[in-house]
């Protein structure tokens, strides 16, 4: 905005208020009515931009106190708390016509704290604007706020910059009209009173863009007042840089939250590779290495470095250049090194079967351990009851006991052993194998011919993932001869021929007993079986 007369903008706005004040004066239509809507969103549009200025000259204001802060911080300070008055005024109008909406019911209209005024049903509306800025006093609560804002402002400014002071006093004007035919009427009537709400809202809307406005001016009248910085930048964005992006429960998360500036219309040039460094009284200065070749600088876009390359093997990878910017006023060439580091891991699923933690005790148990973002060969296990060793890219477990087993996980970050947490096992005894003999367990059917055609006994593990074997040792054959029982022991897996002898002088339809059926594991221990009942056909 210029100083003394009105900018084309202060006029352009003038005119709108001026049409928009003789269409509100008719009894205008729908169609009139969603003409203030396309109004109203072109001006928070451009209060969009505005903010996104402002923030600029903001990050100038940083960079100047970055650079000389015996000359900066006290401009500096005042265009901070030029800030703070010029988002409460703007967020207090916000809340006003957020009210005037909820008044009215419009609440599609409304998400959060933004405004969609297509979607406002009753745009005509007359009622609830002038109870909520007339009724209940709110409109003169803003005109008090807008008058305290325009005498801030004008107190940091010297009187001697009598432009700036009339521009302000013009923008923020809350002087009450002329009369007309001897009536009089307050501002607040003249902005709020027998309105339609789609105007109303355009209007302050209309207010909320000289607010910016305002805010605008006075900044840049005090960065006058401050040496301008040495480079000039055309964007910001917010930036994060973590330590880690990947933190295990109990350690530490840190991040430098900042905003970085850049300039778009001037690409740096970004090498990979070292520099040279020389101490000075003002610090470092920091050159190009003699004799490095750098090769091709990585390519820009708005002013931002792209680095991308595939991560083809395992292991902590280290990413090292120079930025260089050319100097505003030909000066020679800013140099500043940068350093970062990144980690690549294998591929990796971790599944854990809550509900079957269990190991058995006699056998090897494997068990794959990991932890997303190390390295395999970072990670060091420990038990409590047994042993684990490493096996290729898993561990064996071989617990000592029954009862339980607890597992404790040390990984190696940043060079130091952490604790990854403990995982508790339940350690339980291999179950019982199921004797079987012709393929029959506990009892069935069986042909004469076929029983006397088996070996002997065995004992297979049923429903269990390990693959283990018993052998049957001893067991004990039982057929009802003449109403006594007779019975043979074998004390190994096969039949005997005593045993035979008393399949055979069975009859069809009798039933021969295995019972007494004894297994040995692998770790050595006997099992005692179940029986097997068998009916002759």
């Amino acid at each position: 905005m210029g100083h003394g007369k009105e900018t084309p903008r202060q006029k352009m706005i003038g005119m709108m208020y001026l049409v928009l004040t003789a269409l509100l004066a008719l009894n205008v239509q729908k169609e009139v009515l969603n003409a203030f809507v396309i109004v109203d969103e072109g001006m928070t549009k451009m209060n969009e931009n505005y903010s996104k200025k402002n923030e600029e000259m903001y990050f100038a204001f940083d960079q100047a106190n970055a650079q000389n802060p015996a000359k900066s911080k006290k401009w500096r300070d005042i265009a901070y708390t030029v800030k703070q008055k010029s988002e409460e005024l703007y967020e207090n109008i916000q809340d006003l016509k957020l009210k005037i909406l909820s008044t009215a019911g419009e609440v599609e209209a409304v998400k959060g704290r933004e405004i969609n005024t297509m979607l406002i049903n009753g745009k005509e509306n007359t009622d609830v604007p002038a109870q909520v800025m007339i009724v209940e006093g709110n409109g003169k609560k803003l005109k008090a706020m807008i008058e305290d804002y325009r005498r801030y402002l004008i107190e940091q400014i010297d009187p001697k910059a009598e432009a700036l002071i009339n521009s302000l006093e013009t923008g923020l004007s809350t002087k009450d009209p002329e009369p007309v035919g001897g009536k009089t009427e307050s501002w607040e009537s003249e902005h709020f009173e027998h309105l339609p709400l789609a105007g109303v809202l355009t209007i302050m809307t209309g207010l909320q863009s000289n607010v910016k406005n305002a805010e605008a001016d006075v900044l840049r009248y005090l960065y006058t007042m401050i040496d301008k910085g040495s480079f000039k930048f055309t964007s910001l964005e917010a930036t994060v840089i973590a330590n880690s992006n990947y933190v295990i429960q109990g350690n530490e998360y840190q991040a430098k939250v900042f905003m970085a500036a850049f300039d778009t219309t001037q690409d740096p040039e970004i090498y990979l590779g070292p520099c040279d460094s020389v101490r000075t009284e003002e610090g470092y200065v920091y050159t190009e290495k003699k004799g490095f070749n750098y090769g091709a600088p990585l390519p820009v876009k708005k002013g931002k470095g792209i680095y991308s390359v595939r991560a083809t093997a395992p292991g902590e990878k280290n990413l090292v250049g120079i930025i260089k910017l050319k100097a505003p006023s030909g000066g020679q060439d800013i140099i500043r090194p940068f350093k970062t580091s990144y980690r690549v891991a294998e591929p990796m699923l971790v599944v854990s079967p809550t509900k079957m933690n269990v190991f058995y005790l006699g056998v090897d148990n494997p068990v794959e351990i990991s932890v997303p973002g190390v390295e395999a060969e970072k990670i060091f296990p420990s038990i409590s009851n047994g042993t684990i060793t490493k096996s290729g890219k898993s561990f064996i477990v071989r617990p000592s006991k029954s009862g339980i087993a607890q597992i404790n996980i040390l990984a190696e970050i940043d060079k130091q052993k952490k604790q990854m947490g403990a995982k508790e096992f339940r350690v339980k005894i291999v179950p019982d194998p199921v004797a079987k003999v012709a393929g029959i367990k506990g009892s069935g059917v069986i042909d004469k011919n076929v029983l006397l055609a088996q070996s002997g006994i065995v004992a297979e593990m049923e429903n269990f993932d390990f693959d283990l074997q018993f052998k049957v040792t001893e067991f004990k054959v039982s057929v009802n001869v003449g109403g006594f029982s007779n019975d043979k022991t074998s004390k190994s897996n096969k039949f005997t021929p005593e045993q035979f002898n008393l399949i055979k002088g069975a009859n069809r339809g009798q039933k021969v007993y295995i019972e007494d059926v004894k297994a040995v594991g692998p770790d050595g221990s006997i099992r005692l079986l179940g029986s097997i009942a068998l009916t002759l056909k």
